[in-house]
């Protein structure tokens, strides 16, 4: 009786082994490092390392290694210079940028310390959240507005290349002041040809007819269901570009995440050049490439505040005036890589750019059609400033667009080119960046900023580690006085619990917060709660004054169904929590979820293990319990 076959032992000691393996990267610490790769996402070579190498021992900045690292799966190599504390990265990072210029990206970041041969099994230690690492809290708020107001812009856009190609004429076209799209036409007849079109192509788009000023008006609405569906597709679009963009700032456990119906929430652990990280986050900036109007005198259009048919007014950097043509060539959003470097023959900043396949017909046809003329290159960005308004300083959101660039089209262009006409090499630098990431959809403002200090998140590491030893150690001693040498099996199984909890959070890559350590002191003073109900029925079963190894049995066998419910409903309020909670809240719930279900395991066949390889099968006369 209480005897385990070999394969049940086996298997007991083969996932010991392997969560003590999977547990021992969260011993190792981090090193403070600068992180390079090329603007080109290409190889990082061993030449860069050497002179990397090189020039931090000419300027005597103390280094602990400079090594070339693979960025993950089907990602290029990237080079990893280690610091001994973060005064001397933060040297080396001005003396690698200096070294290397433009042409690289180089980032601020924390590097495990883990042993190649834990890595190689794939051992990697859990992620600190930001409350435990220090970094940056952003929350940002999307423009839901200015999503209704491009969507309106897109269907004044289209519905102008649609009439025209229909040949059905109007006097003119744009969004209205109370929303939807308004057209003005001259007549009745042209107003029905027009309704009868505009419905074939987006039969989802109300219709109203309108009479004002003694012309006919046709007044489009669009659904609020589409303006849904916009919105949605705005904040998506925004969470993918946020993502893409805290990539190339090297962070390495990034939270991006939707909060309510308008706002994102990001939290870049270890992040220290906060500044850097903001400006990246919110920047809007993009490109239009158009033609320039030509015939028409832009001073004059200048003058009057009255451009053209057709063309819209635009300045130079230097302010002189330039009318362009109202049909964008090409956005930003056909870009899949840019890079900045110099232009060969005048040697100024330069953005190399590389469009889609999409982009690059466009690009192609419209320069292979317009060979002589001139194509100007539109800067756009958005940001928010603030001003007086009845006394109160608010928010407005301020939109600059200028020419950058305005060149004759020599020859057909295609896939790449570049773009010159930059003030510097760090506007090149952010422009390729924020090219490669891709174009928020909708602009949005950072309403919220949290700073967490690393010496802050050290803290509540040390005080969040003292929590669990004191209430581990603790629960120690009251099972081993008061269970004896039964209590002792059950502070193995304890032990063993802590390391399974660590282990899986380290194999799934979950982020620790301090909510989830709160999690992980709750398990530790529930996991004994089964090996007390279990010894208390051996003790009621050996005061009936049954045999002992029956007792033992019946102890392990009739507390098996109370240990059950009581775990599974809280399972279930774990679940509840997770499903239904915020950030700190899911931190919680995933690690009490993690550590009912491996208490379960470590309570039950863990200490009936240890119980049956010394008791099991021996002729006893009594139990330490």
């Amino acid at each position: 009786m209480n005897k385990y076959p070999v394969w049940k032992y086996l298997l007991i000691l083969t996932l010991v082994l392997v969560a003590a393996i999977y547990a021992l990267p969260n011993m190792y610490g981090e090193d403070p490092a600068v992180q390079v790769s090329l603007v080109e996402r290409s190889d990082v070579d061993s030449s860069t390392a050497e002179k990397v190498e090189t020039v931090l021992k000419q300027k005597q900045v103390p280094f602990k290694s400079v090594e070339l690292i693979e960025a993950g799966v089907g990602s290029k190599s990237k080079l990893l210079v280690r610091f001994n504390n973060t005064e001397d990265q933060l040297i080396g990072l001005t003396e690698i940028r200096e070294l290397l210029g433009n042409k690289y990206i180089t980032a601020l970041n924390l590097a495990q310390t883990t042993p190649t041969w834990l890595r190689s099994l794939g051992a990697e230690p859990m992620y600190l959240g930001l409350d435990l690492r220090g970094g940056v809290h952003f929350l940002m708020e999307v423009d839901m507005d200015e999503a209704n107001n491009k969507a309106e812009e897109r269907y004044v856009s289209d519905l102008r290349v649609i009439l025209r190609k229909e040949k059905v004429r109007y006097k003119n076209i744009g969004r209205a002041t109370s929303g939807g799209v308004e057209l003005r036409f001259a007549n009745t007849e042209s107003r029905i040809s027009a309704m009868d079109k505009i419905k074939s192509e987006y039969p989802l788009l109300t219709q109203k007819e309108l009479e004002m000023d003694g012309f006919p008006y046709l007044l489009l609405s669009i659904s609020e269901k589409e303006m849904d569906e916009t919105r949605k597709f705005a904040l998506q679009q925004n969470i993918t570009t946020l993502r893409n963009r805290v990539n190339e700032l090297g962070v390495a456990e990034p939270v991006i995440q939707q909060q309510g119906k308008n706002r994102i929430v990001v939290q870049l652990p270890g992040v220290q050049d906060t500044a850097r990280a903001k400006e990246i986050l919110g920047a809007t900036a993009t490109l239009e490439f158009r033609l320039v109007a030509e015939g028409g005198d832009a001073y004059e259009a200048e003058r009057t505040g009255h451009a053209p048919g057709g063309a819209l007014l635009y300045k130079e950097r230097d302010g002189t005036p330039v009318l362009l043509k109202r049909r964008v060539l090409l956005t930003g959003d056909s870009v899949i890589d840019a890079s900045s470097g110099l232009e060969q023959q005048s040697g100024s900043a330069a953005v190399f750019i590389t469009l889609d396949g999409k982009g690059a017909r466009r690009m192609s046809n419209g320069t292979r059609d317009n060979i002589g003329k001139r194509m100007a290159v539109v800067f756009i960005e958005t940001k928010m400033d603030r001003e007086l308004k009845n006394g109160k300083s608010v928010k407005v959101r301020v939109k600059k667009q200028e020419v950058i660039n305005v060149a004759v089209i020599r020859d057909q262009l295609g896939k790449r080119f570049q773009v010159t006409g930059l003030d510097s090499t760090e506007e090149a630098r952010d422009l390729a960046l924020l090219l490669r990431a891709g174009a928020l959809a909708v602009p949005m403002e950072i309403v919220e900023e949290r700073t967490v200090g690393p010496s802050l998140g050290q803290d509540n590491i040390d005080k969040g580690f003292l929590s669990v030893m004191i209430g581990f150690v603790l629960v120690l001693i009251f099972m081993a006085i008061y269970y004896k040498a039964f209590g002792m099996v059950a502070n193995i199984a304890l032990t063993l619990n802590l390391i399974f909890i660590v282990s899986i959070l380290s194999l799934l890559q979950a982020t620790l917060t301090l909510p989830g350590i709160a999690g992980i002191v709750l398990t530790v003073g529930m996991a004994v709660d089964a090996n007390v109900l279990i010894f208390e029925r051996i003790r009621e079963e050996l005061r009936s004054g049954n045999a002992l190894q029956a007792s033992i049995h019946a102890g392990y066998d009739k507390a098996f169904s109370t240990i059950m419910d009581a775990n599974v409903t809280t399972l279930i309020a774990a679940v509840v929590l997770f499903a239904f909670g915020t950030g700190p809240i899911k931190g919680f719930a995933v690690t009490l979820t993690i550590g009912i279900i491996t208490s379960m395991f470590t309570a039950i066949m863990g200490t009936r293990a240890v119980v049956n390889l010394v008791y099991g099968g021996r002729k006893i006369s009594s139990l330490s319990i």
